[in-house]
């Protein structure tokens, strides 16, 4: 967890750094650009009866990606979870296949076809009978955070470039930093951190980034 600690400190320091220099997605998407629609269900906590001390926590949220562009696309996600405690944690990361399992028998009467975000194909064919359903799993995070953001990228193939406000490369011009439009969830923690299993979540709502 100390690692992810400062990942995420350093990550914030450089979209701070940034500033108003980062681009918005377009509001209108210019010929040959697409972004797949999305619908997902919110964050929730899931927790194997084994692992250190007795047991392991994980969160997870199911994400059904359609794709209405008009033509079959490439599709490659990553998802982040970002504390307000500046820890950033990777989806897929050290998270067992028994945990997939569990969510699949879970939500087995909803999502039949249920996929890990691991085994999801790269290639999202155009049309609704073609929709995925996603499973998107996170290692528990920092029990002091009181609110955290879901990021997901590879939804669109829009992107943008802007210099790194710090970083040079050997010329001395700025290393360029490569951005991707990004659907970012928010949510707020209500509830004591001692109790962690009856954490709420509170959803604050979504928007589009570049990230």
């Amino acid at each position: 967890m100390k690692s992810y600690l400062f990942f995420g400190a350093v990550l914030t320091a450089v979209l701070v750094g940034l500033g108003m220099a980062a681009p918005e997605p377009a509001i209108v998407q210019r010929p040959g650009l697409w972004t797949l629609e999305v619908r997902y269900e919110h964050p929730q906590q899931l927790v194997l009866p084994w692992g250190p001390g007795g047991e392991q926590r994980f969160w997870y949220m199911i994400v059904t990606v359609t794709n209405r562009t008009g033509a079959d696309v490439d599709f490659y996600p990553k998802c982040d979870l970002m504390t307000d405690t500046f820890q950033i944690v990777p989806a897929g990361r050290a998270v067992p296949p028994a945990v997939f399992d569990m969510i699949r028998q879970r939500h087995a009467s909803r999502y039949p076809f249920l996929e890990s975000l691991q085994s999801v194909p790269n290639r999202i064919l155009e049309g609704e009978d073609n929709a995925r359903d996603i499973a998107i799993v996170w290692q528990d995070f920092d029990p002091q955070a009181a609110s955290f953001h879901v990021f997901i990228s590879g939804l669109s193939n829009e992107t943008a470039v802007v210099p790194h406000p710090v970083a040079v490369d050997a010329d001395g011009n700025p290393v360029p930093v490569y951005l991707r439009k990004t659907l970012e969830a928010n949510y707020n923690l209500r509830g004591d951190p001692a109790l962690r299993s009856s954490i709420e979540v509170v959803y604050k709502g979504q928007g589009w980034v570049m990230r």
